[in-house]
């Protein structure tokens, strides 16, 4: 038996993930090259503007691929999935605050600018470790992961499913949101945390650290989508999706479907973390904004406009409407949510398995578009 690398496995029957990942290659590549070494004269120079813009909507991606993980291929209609990206995104804010030091407006060695302005005497005990890089990364992934942790645990345990478990995870982002809008809580309050200086000793406002965090936004929605296809085409992956089509026969069958609920949840939780650490150093500011329900609910539209339960259309729609969205909001912002609201409604309507499930349709062998029109190309001696 010949042997196959992981990656040639994951993708051998996934022609949609293949072309998603060579284009995600070359745009990874030409941007930065396109940006540094082509002079800003020339028409095929890319300015640091779209290179920080196109980081911002890869980490978008990589969010959208989280929740596609739980709600395409485990039926999870999660509208909490702000409340991990902002936990993540926090996370790192707090690492990015304790490197500015006594470079702050008011040059306190420990304390950030607000905490001084707060008249607070000492730094809070959850601040303690945030000075160190590794440290910062990892409360990226276990902050969101426990909170995942701890809210599926009760959910799932409880059989809370449907519409139930969706307010249940909108109530949990909104709950966050008022608690981080607070300014004893200990995060900046209204204004969050902003003013960043440096990323690992490299100044964050250089064109170089900016094509280094789009390069690692790229590798980083690579890398979630190939760990998202390795779950979902093995065997617990085929559990998953019987769990989605009739939970009560998975669960007669005398599995658990409570645990395979809570691990994905918590691999899900936690890629929504990382999206959000990359997001911060990237866009300079993270407050209690993030945490907004409004977030949660466009990211299931950006999943069901590209096709949720494909992973690749998530990233798509993510893209398609972060892209309409900075477009719009300059040229027509009066009209742009009811722009949304009505995609979403054609979507829902016309397109149920959004742009990718269109686009398989009418390329599929068994349309009947697709069989006239390869009738008309064939020569009549075929």
């Amino acid at each position: 038996m010949s042997y196959k690398p992981l990656i040639y496995r994951l993708l051998e029957h996934d022609k949609g993930g293949r072309y998603f990942l060579a284009i995600l290659l070359m745009v990874t590549v030409i941007v930065p090259v396109c940006n540094l070494l082509v002079p800003s004269s020339s028409a095929f120079h890319v300015s640091t503007y779209v290179v920080t813009l196109m980081g911002k909507y890869l980490t978008y991606a990589l969010l959208a691929i989280a929740l596609d993980l739980v709600w395409g291929y485990l039926g999870i209609l999660s509208l909490g999935h702000a409340a991990f990206f902002g936990l993540g995104g926090y996370a790192m804010g707090m690492y990015l605050m304790r490197q500015i030091g006594e470079r702050g407006v008011y040059g306190h060695p420990v304390l950030p600018d607000f905490m001084v302005f707060l008249n607070w005497k000492e730094l809070p005990w959850f601040w303690y470790g945030f000075d160190q890089f590794w440290f910062a990364m990892l409360m990226v992934l276990l902050v969101p992961g426990l909170l995942a942790f701890v809210f599926g645990w009760l959910a799932f345990r409880s059989r809370v499913t449907g519409v139930y478990l969706s307010i249940m995870t909108q109530a949990l982002t909104y709950a966050l949101m008022l608690a981080f809008f607070r300014n004893n809580f200990g995060f900046g309050g209204n204004n969050g945390l902003t003013d960043f200086k440096d990323l690992l000793g490299f100044d964050l406002q250089a064109d170089s650290t900016r094509n280094f965090l789009f390069i690692c936004s790229a590798i980083a929605v690579a890398i979630g989508y190939l760990i998202c296809k390795f779950i979902v085409q093995s065997r617990l992956g085929s559990l998953i999706t019987a769990i989605r089509d009739a939970e009560g026969r998975v669960r007669a069958l005398g599995y658990r479907d409570e645990y395979v609920k809570l691990f994905v949840f918590v691999i899900s939780a936690m890629l929504a973390g990382i999206a959000g650490a990359l997001y911060v150093p990237q866009v300079g500011i993270i407050n209690p904004g993030e945490f907004a329900p409004i977030n949660s609910i466009e990211l299931v539209i950006w999943v069901a406009i590209g096709g949720r339960g494909t992973l690749y259309g998530a990233v798509l729609g993510a893209i398609v409407v972060n892209f309409a969205k900075t477009y719009f909001t300059a040229a027509a912002p009066e009209v742009w949510l009811f722009m949304l609201g009505g995609l979403f409604v054609v979507v829902t309507l016309f397109l149920p398995h959004g742009i990718v499930g269109a686009f398989k349709s009418v390329s599929s062998p068994n349309n009947k578009f697709y069989k006239t029109i390869i009738l008309h190309l064939r020569p009549n001696n075929e």
